[in-house]
């Protein structure tokens, strides 16, 4: 089981499907996704690109590969430009349309709205009326949902994304293994997305360490409610998980010369760090290890195999 905390330079990103991008078997050009594009033309300004229905969209000469000739094709990305022109690169932004993310906010306009990085020379806007009560500040990581808004045709961003998760009841079975986006703090635990689809939830009674939102987890369904909503847990029900971290202790154990920082005192977040298990699970392997005479507690500190 991972846990990593997801940053905006380096980014697993959850989707939800896309519809479909062909027209009676023609493929249609996308805005805010990658598409392979033919090059047409080359002038100054770089090269010209064959989009469909869009025209030509122009790929910047010093974002076009050394080796691109007209009549080659490529993958591309497509998005509005500084100027609102609709422009080609070759770089990948963190998170395409119709997926989400964790983002940084770089600034706050008091007019428009927050400008997140998303790894191009653009800043993606997350606007004032696509925020939840709370505004975002500058420097916060923000989970947000990537779309084209319907007012400008623009790709923007959302906070208010639970209108693109899907309302059916998936068809998990307990303790299905799952990965899900941490989004936000509740007062009954963190919100979370579960595979880019659903909505879930990680109760504050089932952790021993706060979340932030961004982190990605590979967890557990504990239930599945009629309203679709799924109950999540960090770590499988049953001892066989138990056997599983006492296996990944003596493993640990002896590639760092039988001896290890870790014990019933260290801090819940580095043992989840560390072993990506709760410290209530952890106490129990140390002690069941203990019992069966393969570690003791130094002194000192942590643990040494016998």
């Amino acid at each position: 089981m991972t846990d990593e905390f997801a940053t905006s330079a380096a980014i697993r990103n959850f989707s939800l499907p896309s519809g479909a991008d062909t027209v009676q078997g023609r493929r249609m050009v996308l805005i805010g996704k990658y598409n392979t594009l033919k090059a047409a033309r080359e002038t100054g300004s770089g090269y010209y690109l064959e989009a469909g229905d869009l025209g030509e969209v122009l790929l910047p000469g010093n974002l076009a590969p050394r080796d691109l000739q007209c009549g080659s094709s490529l993958e591309v990305f497509l998005y509005f430009d500084s100027e609102d022109r609709l422009v080609a690169t070759t770089e990948r932004p963190f998170a395409t349309v119709d997926e989400f993310a964790a983002l940084k906010v770089l600034t706050v306009h008091r007019r428009i709205g927050a400008f997140l990085d998303w790894g191009l020379g653009k800043d993606l806007l997350l606007p004032f009326r696509e925020q939840r009560e709370q505004r975002v500040k500058p420097g916060e990581r923000v989970v947000v949902y990537i779309k084209v808004d319907e007012r400008s045709d623009r790709i923007i961003a959302t906070t208010r994304f639970n209108r693109y998760l899907d309302k059916e009841p998936p068809g998990y079975s307990r303790e299905q293994r799952v990965r899900f986006l941490i989004t936000r703090r509740t007062p009954l635990g963190y919100h979370a997305i579960v595979e880019g689809r659903y909505s879930g939830l990680v109760y504050h009674s089932g952790l021993g360490t706060a979340l932030e939102a961004g982190r990605q987890i590979d967890g557990y369904v504990r239930a599945v409610r009629p309203d679709g909503r799924i109950d999540l847990s960090l770590d499988p029900a049953g001892g066989g998980r138990l056997k599983d971290i006492a296996g990944e202790v003596m493993e640990a154990l002896e590639k760092r010369g039988g001896h290890l920082p870790f014990d019933d005192t260290s801090t819940p977040e580095s043992i989840r760090e560390a072993f990506n298990t709760s410290k209530k699970t952890f106490k129990k392997v140390l002690g069941t290890l203990y019992k069966q005479r393969r570690i003791r507690f130094r002194d000192g500190g942590g643990i040494d195999r016998l």
